[in-house]
């Protein structure tokens, strides 16, 4: 039976490497999103508002997928929001095909905020986990709208027989423009100014993210892994962390990604100095560039969000993540973070994007 893919959230930095993967692959791929990606050819878009089942309704009237990859979400002022707001695109994507009895397989991207908590109170005290982060490690006694959106994922698994999996990126890095969370081209982006106005380019975070541990998820690691969960039964109904494979330190890798920039790096001196703080008055001057290098977004909050890469950077504790659980099921697909920055600085600079 041929496979047909239906990418939830085809815009963002998940969805657009997913559907590039599923194309790839030979899949029939639409994506779905209020102004899906028509840039990747093979794909065909959906365009509809998750938060209207009228607009779901005519949007799939003629598509019937096998599998699904929910990778959208929306952020509100309060988690109470989050939660209503996320869980009602969930289900109402699953009520409206349901009556097609077509889907095999729904995954969930969220992420290690199923760990660290959620915003309001993301990575304080009293919500500080054990490092690494494994998949048994049980929810956090505090309102999250991962967990309603998995609660709803379930929910719609048991009433139409479909298997299931959720995938938990750490820091996704991959191109996207407009996107919410976006660390890598936000990090690109604050070294360009940094460059332009000979500013040092001052580590934004904390010293425990400075000395400590992490990884990331590169785009292209998580496409491939959500492929691989939706065809290996042995992955059928599990809960996946998914990062690069390696470990490494800020400290290491600051000094590379300013080299890569031609500015100088700042590493912690001490005292957390916010992006946001840094880049509050740096839209002029990046429209200036834009407009100089005749780039194709002159917008600097469609392409940074440094409200996310401090909270990211700003932790009190290292956040690294178990990887066995996937490696013992066969997936073994490795990415050097490293080069997972210096990928997507190059397709920046080729899209025009940066200069």
């Amino acid at each position: 039976m041929s496979k047909i893919a239906l990418v939830v959230g085809v815009s963002g930095i998940t969805g657009s490497n997913l559907a590039e993967e599923l194309v790839k692959q030979g899949w029939t791929t639409y994506g779905l999103a209020r102004n899906p990606n028509i840039s990747i050819e093979g794909l065909q878009p959906v365009a509809a508002d998750l938060l209207s089942p009228e607009s779901l309704s005519a949007a799939l009237a003629d598509v019937a997928p096998t599998h699904v990859f929910f990778t959208s979400w929306t952020r509100m002022e309060t988690e109470a929001e989050n939660i209503r707001v996320n869980a009602a695109m969930v289900r109402n994507l699953l009520d409206a095909l349901a009556p097609k009895k077509s889907v095999q397989h729904v995954a969930l991207v969220t992420g290690l905020k199923h760990y660290l908590g959620p915003f309001e109170a993301y990575a304080k005290e009293g919500f500080l986990p054990e490092t690494p982060l494994r998949e048994e490690q049980p929810r956090l006694d505090i309102e999250n709208f991962y967990y309603a959106q998995e609660d709803e994922v379930y929910a719609a698994a048991a009433r139409d027989g479909f298997t299931w999996s959720i995938h938990r990126p750490h820091t996704v890095i991959g191109k996207a423009v407009g996107n919410q969370m976006n660390l890598g081209t936000t990090l690109a982006v604050y070294a360009t100014i940094c460059r332009e106005t000979n500013r040092p380019f001052r580590f934004p975070g904390s010293e425990a993210q400075w000395n400590g541990l992490s990884d990331v998820t590169d785009s292209r690691v998580l496409a491939k892994h959500l492929v691989w969960a939706a065809t290996t039964e042995a992955a059928r109904n599990g809960a996946f962390n998914v990062v690069n494979g390696e470990y490494f330190r800020w400290k290491w890798l600051w000094k590379r990604l300013a080299s890569w920039f031609g500015v100088e790096p700042v590493g912690f001196d001490g005292t957390v100095h916010p992006l946001q703080d840094q880049m509050a008055q740096d839209s002029p001057v990046w429209r200036e560039i834009a407009e100089r290098d005749n780039l194709a977004e002159p917008d600097l909050s469609r392409l940074a969000s440094p409200w996310h890469t401090d909270l990211d950077l700003g932790r009190p504790i290292e956040v690294m993540t178990d990887m066995s659980k996937s490696r013992k099921l066969g997936f073994t697909v490795y990415q050097q973070t490293e080069e997972s920055f210096f990928d997507l600085f190059k397709q920046l600079r080729n899209d025009r994007l940066i200069p």
